[in-house]
């Protein structure tokens, strides 16, 4: 699976508490399941719970939230633009003494996995890019402002580099 590890990078970049102390970002799957046909060949679809955990969080949310939907929009856009899948993406917060929490962000992920057969034996296995959409997102660098006070930011590719 190659999604959790590339949140986890877009993250780590866009927030400064977690560019300097990555390890306070968990990430775990959870209700993971695979849908595969009997279609030539042994193409499936991974699908699962990506529970995404920040530990002693004292920034605000909206520092994770703006670079998660950017993320969101670029590699599991229908969670955004499906009426009946926005309530997918939850979050529940834990309270700690001096301003900070425990944030947990509960996202549901698809990844589509190729398995072909070659000629001459064995099968070559392809991660399939997500569908390109047209994007409203540029590239360039995304620097997030709350109340005039920086609160986060990363350098975005463009959509039509990845």
């Amino acid at each position: 699976m190659i999604k959790p590890e590339s949140l986890r990078a877009q993250l780590t970049a866009a927030i400064p508490e977690l560019k300097r102390d990555p390890d306070r970002m968990l990430l775990f799957i959870k209700e993971g399941g695979l849908a595969a046909t009997l279609a030539p060949g042994l193409s499936f679809e991974y699908r699962y719970t990506l529970h995404l955990i920040i530990t002693d969080f004292g920034g605000h949310p909206d520092a994770v939230m703006v670079p998660l939907l950017v993320w969101l929009a670029r590699n599991q856009s229908e969670l955004l633009a499906n009426p009946s899948l926005r309530d997918g993406i939850a979050f529940e917060a834990e309270l700690l003494a001096n301003d900070k929490v425990d944030l947990e962000i509960r996202l549901p992920l698809t990844e589509r996995v190729g398995v072909h057969k070659q000629q001459g034996g064995g099968y070559k296995v392809e991660h399939y890019p997500e569908p390109e959409i047209e994007s409203t997102l540029p590239g360039g660098r995304w620097d997030v402002y709350l109340q005039g006070e920086w609160i986060g930011g990363w350098d975005a590719p463009d959509a039509a580099a990845g």
